[in-house]
């Protein structure tokens, strides 16, 4: 059973919209972080981005039958950062499992979750993001951004 997000919070878990990430940082992770957490924050680019995953990750399944599997979200993080940093699977498996804020962004809470990502649970996910299916939802990221630099040049 393969959900787009939890609907329940846990105990000691941060909305993704109150993640606080370092804006000096210098650091690709945090700049990636930021771009996911503004994609989450706009519900519409959102509900687009998980309508293309839900058609797109294993169709066939269905989806209220079986053990769970990663949430779309987290299988969009993971890869977002593996396809951006260039990283093997172990590197992602390691931030996955260990980076304090790529846990908060993937809805682990600090301290009550001790979730530990199998190396193989990572590759048979993350392998789920084809070119194909990552060009779909880099045609929704840019015209977002598009509408955010009208808006901007309005402004001016």
């Amino acid at each position: 059973m393969r959900c787009v997000e939890k609907p329940q919070m846990k105990l000691g878990q941060i909305n993704i919209a109150a993640i606080k990430i370092d804006p000096r940082s210098r650091d690709d992770i945090p700049k990636i972080l930021q771009g996911l957490q503004h994609l989450y924050m706009k519900e519409d680019v959102r509900t687009e981005i998980f309508r293309i995953l839900e058609e797109n990750i294993s169709p066939k399944v269905d989806k209220e039958n079986g053990r769970p599997g990663m949430d779309l979200w987290q299988i969009l993080v993971l890869g977002v950062l593996r396809l951006n940093l260039n990283e093997d699977y172990d590197r992602v498996q390691e931030h996955a499992n260990n980076h304090r804020v790529i846990r908060q962004m993937l809805g682990h809470s600090d301290v009550f979750d001790l979730y530990h990502y199998p190396l193989q649970t990572i590759k048979d996910n993350v392998r789920l993001l084809t070119p194909e299916l990552l060009d779909k939802i880099n045609q929704v990221v840019v015209k977002a951004g598009h509408a955010v630099l009208k808006k901007k040049t309005r402004k001016a």
